[in-house]
Formats: structure tokens, C-alpha cells, sequence
């Protein structure tokens, strides 16, 4: 049974301490407590075990019989928690495990990309990457630490912020060979948009037209559940896809994919974020590692 109103770490590290120092005076000067403290300890310490553990004059200490049985066990005792905290401090960074849960585009155009570069830094940090649109529940999942994009609800999570991105409506060139490319977004109504089927998904895409907002609805004969699957359907040619920047910008300058209604972009931008549980402002080295790695060399445009 757990006794939490008894600091019996404390009480220890006080009794080896006297004996250590050769006297309640010294290792109040070392504790940075005061002798009438130590020496309060010290005889509640007596009490709780039932047993004499120091002979004491004015002059020095001496253990009893049963004190040299209890200096040797709490100096080990002591010595392990000790190696503990130590290991937990200096080791979790260099080995241990990661989850890490992302939407479909943002791992695939970042985070399997820089895995080289992470496991030369971090050769023993392993990591479990789960590529779903789907948010999930850190807790509930056992993931350490997940990639949402847009508004964030209010919660216990913790957020980093990593970057912001633009959407860019695109097209490949062979659909716009067959249905000729939309001069104004009311031309959007003679072609066929993809949509998401992701439930955080805004499904109306908006434009600005003479200085208004206006917004058109992307009902295609196509939907996905994940924006990488939508870039997948419009480099196939089977529509108009509406796509954060960072997943075409290659397609772009390889004319994979072409640009289409730049002037009537309204400029909106999407924030991404690292989340994760703070636990109390405590925050394991390993997760802090991948954070700080994620923060450092992410680059969205």
C-alpha cells in the first residue's frame, strides 16, 4: 500500500546524508535545511520504523546496529533512483518510440521525405507513422503527436504551429484539351469538380469576383477521402481538383498540372499544427526531438 502522506525518499536522503557528513549541522548546510529540521526528521523517522538508528552527543554521530542495516539499504535505494531519473533524462531522446498521425498529403510530401534525414539524427528513435484524414484521439490511439490542419477545436492538446499553405485550383492538361480551361469561377458550373468526402472538408470552393466573395459548390461525379487521392484523380485527367500548394507545386512546374482561376484566388491560407498531450507542462525528450526536427525542417508554401 502507498503511503503518500510519508516522504520516505526524503526522509532517506536526509539520514544518509547526517551519517555521510558526520553530523546533523553539516548536512543541514548541505540539504540547505536547518539542524532543528534534521533533527525533526530524523526522530520522526525513529518513530515510523520503531528502531534507534543514531547514537547522538554533541559531538558526532553513531549508528546502531540497526541504523548500519538501513544507511546501507537507503544508500542503494538512493543510488537507483538516481540511475532513474538519469536515464530518463539523458537516453530518451537517442532510443525509444514515436507515433505520429498525419493527414494523407502532409506525410506523403514531408514526412516520409525527411525520414533519412531523421533517422541519421536519431538512429534508435523509431517511429510509427499512420497516413489517415481521420482525426483521431490522441489518448485513445496511443499517438504521440498529430498533424491537423485549419481551425483547432479547444482541447487539453498542446499546438506548434509548423507553417501555413495556400489552395490552388488544378487541372491536368489533358482534361482542359477536351473542355477548354474556365475563364471565371460561374464557368465552374461546365466542369467537373472533385470533392472530398472528409468530414472536416470545406466542400464549397470560394473565389473572389469584383471584389466579392463568392463560393461554388464542388459537385463532381468524383469524390475522395484524402487530398493525395484527389491530386491522384486530377493528374488523371478526370477533373478540377482544389489542393493545398505544397502538393503541386512539383505537378506545376512539371506541367502536370496547370494553375487555372489564379486571379480569382482568394488568398485563403491553411495552417498546420503539431498537437500532442502536455501532461503538465512535461514533455518527453524523444517527442521534443521529433518537434523541434518537424519545426526545423518543414517548409510549406
Amino acid at each position: 500500500m502507498v503511503r503518500i502522506d510519508v516522504n520516505r525518499f526524503g526522509e532517506m536522503e536526509v539520514f544518509v546524508a547526517a551519517v555521510e557528513q558526520g553530523g546533523f549541522s553539516a548536512a543541514a548546510r548541505a540539504l540547505q535545511l536547518t539542524p532543528s529540521a534534521i533533527s525533526k526528521l530524523m526522530t520522526r523517522l525513529e518513530a515510523r520504523l520503531g528502531a534507534r538508528l543514531l547514537n547522538r552527543s554533541t559531538r558526532k554521530l553513531q549508528l546502531t546496529p540497526e541504523g548500519c542495516v538501513f544507511f546501507e539499504r537507503a544508500r542503494a535505494v538512493l543510488a537507483n533512483l538516481d540511475e532513474a531519473e538519469q536515464a530518463a533524462r539523458a537516453s530518451e531522446v537517442s532510443r525509444g518510440n514515436v507515433a505520429i498521425s498525419a493527414n494523407v498529403p502532409f506525410g506523403t510530401h514531408f514526412l516520409l521525405p525527411l525520414l533519412p534525414a531523421f533517422q541519421a539524427a536519431y538512429p534508435e528513435v523509431s517511429l510509427d507513422l499512420h497516413l489517415s484524414d481521420t482525426v483521431v484521439d490522441l489518448l485513445g490511439s496511443r499517438v504521440d503527436i498529430a498533424i491537423r490542419a485549419g481551425p483547432l477545436k479547444s482541447s487539453g492538446l498542446v499546438a506548434r504551429k509548423l507553417g501555413e499553405t495556400r489552395k490552388v485550383v488544378v487541372a491536368a492538361p489533358a482534361y482542359l484539351g477536351r473542355t477548354g480551361t474556365p475563364k471565371t469561377p460561374n464557368a465552374l458550373a461546365q466542369h467537373n469538380l472533385l470533392g472530398s468526402t472528409y468530414q472536416r472538408a470545406v466542400s464549397d470552393w470560394p473565389f473572389i469576383v469584383d471584389g466579392k466573395a463568392v463560393t461554388v459548390a464542388a459537385t463532381g461525379t468524383m469524390r475522395a477521402s484524402d487530398g493525395e487521392a484527389l491530386r491522384q484523380l486530377a493528374l488523371a485527367g478526370l477533373g478540377l481538383a482544389r489542393l493545398s500548394a505544397f502538393q503541386v507545386a512539383g505537378d506545376i512546374k512539371a506541367k502536370r498540372l496547370i494553375a487555372v482561376l489564379e486571379k480569382f484566388n482568394p488568398g485563403d491560407r491553411e495552417t498546420f499544427y503539431a498537437v500532442y498531450l502536455g501532461q503538465g507542462g512535461h514533455l518527453s525528450a524523444r517527442i521534443r526531438a521529433v518537434l523541434d526536427f518537424l519545426a526545423a525542417k518543414v517548409r510549406l508554401r
